[in-house]
């Protein structure tokens, strides 16, 4: 009987073996049936899972990804080419055309595509992980505090904090400050208090700096490692951030909300909150989410105008006649308004190129969610698509002399696509209206308060895995005796 039952497994386990064996030569089959189908893009795969990550990598690690890996297989391939990264096969496309379709098709065709650590850290509740009507409710409760009326209530509270960040760490500073690092302990300020509503404490800043340094490392949550580090202080910063939604929540409820909070973004979430349109985890993660995005990216974009003004001296004295002409309408220690800053046209021409020539971003990757057909090549469903910025930025199809520095460029209309330092489609960044005025404000109180000049004046820009100035950017400064 005994060996009857063994004889029975056996022949069962030896079925079930072959069954998938079958099942898995058939599954090959099928998918080798479905890629001869296929016209790929050309390019090349590399070894197994490797593919082309370490040259991928390395020519980050330099700020030279454009130059160093997209532009020889442009060159080699064309604008569209396949490669493997990180494990996933993924096609790198460039130009508006491939910018308007990839970006303009998110939830029909792709689907934002984060590594494994930037979703645990930033939350799988936050917006960059949404999808469909959730993306577009979180995009309405955020979009409701970056309207018009609301950028024209956050306009004094932005100068009131670059004032007060100026007086704190400028006006001590033995005429020599970190501009990099100073605008990323500002715009953390905006963020959290103009922005959130929520005050910031001593050590606030440094925890959250601790989850950003992980967002891009490898998902080891081993001790010691970037990724241990940035869990530990997501952990801080959740519970934190719970006891602040508990309490401001409870205020709503009870009518006690202060007058200088009604308006902020913490509001608008916790009324969605309130309504049983969100739930408290994407509250805290899109918290979280919006301090990332808004944090070193600003502050790079900050930097980069400040370089290209002190590298062009005709663009310094055009930009300073434009504060002037402001000032001129201002009594002492009156802020600007949003009236005023509709009038710093050409500082905006020079951000813009400034960030044309640096944006903040490489690209983003998307995953796609079919099998895609585009420009006569198939992407397979479940790939990865990688569009980047300097595609159009330093293409002369779109930007004449690309690699020269010339804000004039921005006196006409840019065509859709071209430009893209802040994305575009559903996802286009729906804090660049924020990051403009932190962008414009800033250089204003600077320009017409202080003398400075670059320390470093050729410092080179590196990535980890965001640009940032390899120096922190120091400049020398001294008050102006008069504007």
């Amino acid at each position: 009987m005994v060996m009857e039952i063994v004889g029975d497994s056996m022949s069962w386990a030896f079925f079930c073996l072959a069954a998938a064996i079958l099942s898995a030569i058939l599954l090959t089959h099928k998918r080798v049936h479905r890629q001869n189908k296929w016209k790929l893009p050309p390019g090349e795969m590399g070894l197994p899972w490797i593919g082309e990550t370490m040259e991928f990598f390395k020519a980050q690690r330099k700020n030279r990804m454009f130059e160093e890996f997209v532009q020889p297989r442009m060159a080699k391939y064309g604008k569209i080419f396949k490669t493997r990264l990180m494990g996933s096969p993924t096609i790198i496309v460039n130009g508006a055309e491939a910018n308007r379709f990839f970006l303009s098709n998110e939830f029909k065709l792709v689907k934002s595509s984060w590594p494994a650590a930037s979703v645990q850290l930033m939350g799988s509740n936050s917006i960059m992980e949404k999808q469909g009507d959730q993306h577009r409710c979180l995009r309405g409760l955020i979009s409701n505090t970056l309207s018009p009326a609301g950028l024209e209530v956050l306009v004094p509270k932005i100068c009131n904090s670059i004032e007060l960040h100026i007086e704190k760490h400028w006006n001590n500073s033995l005429d020599r400050v970190s501009l990099y690092h100073s605008t990323k302990v500002l715009t953390f300020s905006i963020v959290f208090e103009c922005l959130l509503g929520i005050k910031v404490e001593a050590g606030t800043l440094s925890t959250f700096e601790r989850i950003l340094d992980g967002v891009f490392a490898a998902p080891l949550a081993f001790p010691g490692s970037r990724f241990f580090k940035a869990k530990k202080a997501r952990k801080e910063v959740e519970k934190m951030l719970r006891e602040i939604v508990r309490d401001k929540k409870k205020k709503m409820e009870e009518g006690r909300e202060g007058e200088d909070e009604l308006g902020s973004l913490l509001s608008q979430l916790l009324g969605g909150m309130i309504r049983g349109e969100i739930r408290e985890e994407e509250v805290i993660d899109n918290v979280i989410l919006l301090v990332f995005a808004a944090h070193d990216t600003t502050s790079f974009a900050i930097a980069m105008t400040f370089k290209m003004i002190a590298q062009h001296a005709d663009c310094h004295n055009l930009l300073l006649r434009e504060h002037i002409e402001i000032m001129k309408q201002k009594t002492e220690g009156e802020s600007l308004t949003m009236e005023d800053v509709k009038k710093i046209k050409y500082t905006w021409q020079v951000a813009r190129e400034s960030m044309r020539l640096f944006p903040p971003i490489f690209g983003s990757f998307r995953k796609a969610i079919v099998d895609i057909e585009f420009q006569g090549f198939t992407i397979p469903r479940g790939w990865k698509v990688l569009w980047t910025t300097h595609g159009t930025h330093y293409n002369d199809e779109y930007f004449e002399d690309p690699l020269k520095f010339d804000p004039s460029r921005f006196e006409e209309t840019i065509p859709p696509y071209v430009y893209i330092p802040f994305g575009g489609g559903p996802r286009l960044c729906a804090g660049y209206q924020l990051a403009k005025l932190n962008i414009l404000i800033f250089v204003h109180y600077v320009v017409t308060r202080y003398d400075w000049s670059l320390i470093y004046p050729d410092e080179q820009i590196t990535m980890d895995p965001l640009p940032f100035p390899s120096h922190g950017m120091p400049i020398k400064l001294s008050p102006k005796s008069r504007v």
